[in-house]
């Protein structure tokens, strides 16, 4: 049994695996990314910071999750990333995903922003 925090990780990457449409949008098969990948497609997402809080009640174990997911494409391609980030939050919200050793209560996505990294230029759209 892992914790909370990776079993909802594997819940969410299981999910968003089986959908083309998904695909279609970040141009192979949906992942999220723990690190920037080497060479990283024009769309491509990764798991961004996470808050845990203890939520336990009735003398069993719980913890509320803060979790969010950055996705990442080039500049001059904000719709991309929306669009994908968009799909993300339609499969993820309300899902009664199954968590390894875990029971998932709720999952509901609360947020999305966008802007660009100065930096780099590419365009960053937050999931949370």
């Amino acid at each position: 049994m892992s914790g909370p925090v990776l079993a909802l990780r594997r819940a969410i990457l299981a999910r968003l695996a089986a959908d083309a449409g998904l695909a279609g949008l970040v141009g192979g098969p949906p992942v999220i990314h723990d690190e920037p990948p080497r060479a990283a497609a024009p769309v491509h997402a990764l798991f961004g910071p996470v808050e845990t809080r203890d939520w336990s009640s009735g003398g069993r174990r719980g913890c509320a999750q803060d979790v969010s997911i950055l996705v990442w494409s080039r500049p001059g391609s904000a719709a991309s990333g929306l669009a994908a980030a968009e799909r993300i939050a339609a499969l993820l919200d309300g899902e009664p995903l199954t968590l390894d050793g875990h029971v998932l209560v709720l999952l509901t996505v609360t947020g999305l922003s966008s802007d660009r990294d100065p930096r780099s230029r590419l365009v960053r759209t937050r999931l949370a």
